[in-house]
């Protein structure tokens, strides 16, 4: 495999100070981003878009003028098959999240590569508890996780990586804040990368192993994907925000409506949106599937360039403006150019609710309370909480504060706890500084850190262990079961940070601020009026320490600090190779039954500690998953004893007596976060094979990566044919090719034995990853 020699840059980090209006209110506030980069991205942008245009011969749509714009250099310029072609991409930086940089990291640091090939960060943000407030809880994070971090920043100092100190901000909001640019293409460790296609990026979040390739200066294969194009009409209005649309959206696609596309929006409707407002419905394209989402550059992406202190960016787009956006030709007539076309009259819109336990449950406002009485959902709120990357900027928390301060003034009280998570110190600092924490404080709400806190299950909830059943309201994307606080019996639903807010107030699920009233202190029935906001602060942002170290400049001398006997970290040892023959004999080690999310397969919460130790966060491998023979959780046979038991101890038993195992899935397999652990994990203890109905594709990508074999059903039937003693033969692989199936025998504890055909969606390069072990052996040996 060749290997591409590092980019050059200018400048790889340029450093520029902004002061806002009121000097004397403010302070200075630093921001790194990569000025020279982009100026070289869009240097090349029109002669590339015109090339596409011709080999197409036809308008292009948004996203196809990035992908072509980024395609790797050895790629033929043609019209590549959607969701046939396999396509190499140049992406323009990568990003991480603490959690799974450690295991990006990692590997990287056996690629071999003196630095990183293109402008790569690091974000502290996902291993902060969230409990008694932002001070406290940042200072314990700090101290519970200081080899951790001191290890991402030890590694970032060495291989020429930006990072965000613990507090900073949640990766999302500081790439939003620092680093997106329309027209972009960047890869980030985290499922909710897709957050920077507000700022018109086509971002994509990956597996570690992804990001290694990125890193290590190879192109970055991705399936060509499908284009959904989704037509905003009209203009969103009292209580409907942004949020409420892509909580539409997900009623109508559901969780993997939109699996292997691009959903691009586009019409009236979407130049009418703040960037931050796109921002949010990009974040959750994640919850159904989509591989990103992506608007086209506007006055609103521009307006956000300039008050993040990136004019030098807004005058570079302006300058090709024309090409940052869909062609007007496709706009015109969308169902010519996209695979599916949807639209939605903003003008109509009602706000969504959307849950319990699923983020495509959507239910209109004014259909709560019936859905509510017909479902026996617990109809007090206990807690209400916004902010994270989702929904945690500034006409966010300025449309909730206008919520907040109506409690003093119509003489209420808030019948819910209530928290706020804000996305980075920027906004913190701010909303600090125009007096909106000090209204929320007013109502009893308590700030959390600037981390992801509540929204991945990093909440340590009083009283969660009692696992009553209960309801809570949050702005976050996710709500499938115990993703917030462990407790299986808690009822999340997803709404915009104005309607948290009024249920909050209200204490009441079925409580629809646009018709419903309130009792007051003196008796009388009190409406909320619909929130208002500020799309940017007049007074500009401001803040004294964003949180970023720079990189050395040289990282040779700079020492990576792990030591050898941390139960947090530990140094990777390559995967082995394919040895060569049909795999005979697998252990069923398990047949999960129905939704089986990373969550399942890998939880996080309590376990987030472990995401640098293989081995340690191997004990949590599939413990989520029901088990369809006996409806459990973590409880299966182990052949070898007969016994029933947890499923990481019975696959160690599996690895220690040298046999081979399969775990079966049911459909869209491995949906939700990017984690790459809950592909690595089951290759370190043994597991050789992933059979599903059908995979979300991340995770698909991930067992690739790391020499698994996903696989799927020819017969989605043959599901049920596979029983709890079976003895699997995977044949076939000898001869294994782009297309071909493989057979499966199904030997049974009976004697009896019956043969399935099983696909696969292996291109040749993805083949040669499982014959190496893992895609991170070819690039070792490449860079060797």
């Amino acid at each position: 495999m060749k290997v591409l020699p590092s980019r050059h840059f200018e400048s790889r980090f340029l450093t520029f100070t902004c002061l806002s209006n009121f000097q004397t209110k403010t302070k200075r506030y630093k921001m790194a981003f990569d000025l020279s980069m982009i100026q070289q991205v869009y240097a090349g942008f029109p002669s590339k878009i015109a090339a596409a245009r011709q080999a197409l011969g036809k308008p292009l749509t948004l996203a196809e003028k990035i992908l072509y714009a980024h395609l790797d250099k050895g790629m033929e310029l043609k019209n590549y098959d959607r969701l046939k072609s396999y396509v190499d991409f140049n992406p323009d930086r990568v990003a991480m999240q603490d959690a799974t940089a450690q295991m990006a990291l990692l590997q990287f640091m056996q690629a071999g590569r003196p630095s990183a090939a293109v402008p790569s960060t690091v974000h502290c943000d996902h291993l902060i508890v969230a409990k008694n407030g932002s001070q406290e809880d940042l200072e314990f994070a700090n101290q519970e996780s200081k080899e951790v971090f001191d290890f991402l920043s030890s590694v970032s100092n060495k291989y020429g990586i930006g990072f965000w100190k613990p507090g900073a901000g949640i990766i999302h909001q500081i790439v939003l804040e620092n680093y997106a640019f329309p027209g972009g293409m960047m890869i980030g460790t985290d499922s909710h990368t897709v957050n920077a296609g507000g700022l018109g990026m086509v971002a994509i979040g990956v597996g570690g192993a992804d990001a290694c390739d990125v890193m290590a200066g190879l192109p970055w294969e991705l399936l060509m994907p499908k284009l959904i194009g989704v037509k905003l009409t009209g203009k969103l209005n009292g209580w409907t925000a942004p949020k409420d649309i892509i909580l539409k959206l997900a009623g109508i696609l559901t969780v993997k409506g939109g699996t292997n596309a691009i959903v691009e929006y586009f019409g009236e409707g979407a130049q009418s949106l703040s960037c931050t407002g796109k921002g949010t419905i990009c974040n959750m394209g994640a919850e159904i599937g989509a591989t990103t989402s992506t608007f086209g550059y506007d006055d609103s992406m521009e307006r956000y360039l300039r008050a993040t202190g990136r004019a030098a960016v807004a005058d570079a787009a302006n300058a090709i403006r024309e090409h940052l956006t869909g062609d007007a030709e496709v706009y015109a007539s969308p169902e010519k150019y996209f695979d599916q076309v949807i639209e939605i009259d903003l003008s109509s819109l009602e706000p969504h609710l959307n849950g319990p336990f699923t983020p495509d449950l959507a239910t209109p406002i004014s259909g709560m309370k019936a859905a509510m009485a017909a479902n026996n959902w617990p109809a007090k709120v206990e807690v209400g909480l916004i902010g994270s990357c989702t929904n945690s900027s500034y006409e966010d928390i300025s449309r909730a504060v206008s919520l907040a301060k109506q409690v003093k003034e119509k003489g209420l009280s808030s019948k819910a706890e209530f928290t706020i998570s804000p996305g980075s110190e920027q906004i913190r600092y701010t909303i600090e500084r125009d007096g909106f924490l000090e209204t929320f404080e007013g109502i009893g709400a308590k700030v959390f850190a600037n981390a992801c806190g509540p929204c991945i299950g990093m909440w340590d909830r009083m009283g969660a262990e009692k696992q009553e059943k209960n309801t809570i309201v949050h702005s976050f994307n996710r709500n499938f079961a115990k993703r917030a606080d462990g407790n299986p019996n808690t009822y999340a639903f997803v709404a915009s940070p104005e309607i948290v807010t009024a249920l909050a107030i209200a204490g009441d699920l079925g409580f629809n601020p646009m018709t419903d009233t309130l009792t007051n202190d003196k008796g009388e029935q009190v409406k909320l009026d619909p929130p208002s906001g500020d799309e940017l602060p007049m007074n500009g942002f401001a803040v004294e320490d964003a949180g970023y170290q720079a990189p050395a400049e040289d990282g040779t001398g700079v020492q990576v600090l792990v030591s050898p006997d941390s139960k947090r970290l530990q140094l990777l040892d390559p995967f082995a190779a394919w040895e060569g023959t049909d795999l005979k004999g697998l252990k069923l080690l398990i047949k999960a039954k129905g939704k089986c999310t990373t969550d399942h397969i890998s939880m996080a919460g309590p376990w987030l500690k472990f995401r640098g130790h293989l081995d340690n966060i191997s004990n949590n491998m599939l413990i989520g998953a029901v088990n369809a023979f006996n409806d459990k959780t973590d409880s299966v046979k182990n052949q070898l004893s007969g016994e029933y038991g947890p499923v990481p101890a019975t696959q160690r038993a599996y690895k220690a007596a040298g046999i081979g195992s399969i775990v079966v899935g049911d459909e869209n397999y491995g949906e939700g976060s990017s984690r790459e652990h809950a592909a690595m994990e089951p290759r370190h203890l043994g597991v050789r094979a992933v059979l599903v109905k059908s995979f979300a594709r991340i995770h698909e990508t991930n067992l690739k990566k790391q020499g698994m074999l996903a696989l799927t059903f020819v017969d989605k039937s043959d599901y049920d044919k596979i029983q709890e003693d079976d003895r699997i033969d995977i044949e076939g692989l000898l001869a294994m090719a782009p297309g071909k199936n493989l057979q499966l025998v199904l030997n049974h504890s009976d004697g009896s034995n019956e043969t399935i055909q099983v696909q696969h969606s292996y291109n040749a390069q993805q083949i040669e990853w499982f014959k190496a072990g893992g895609a991170l052996n070819i690039i070792r040996a490449g860079i060797q």
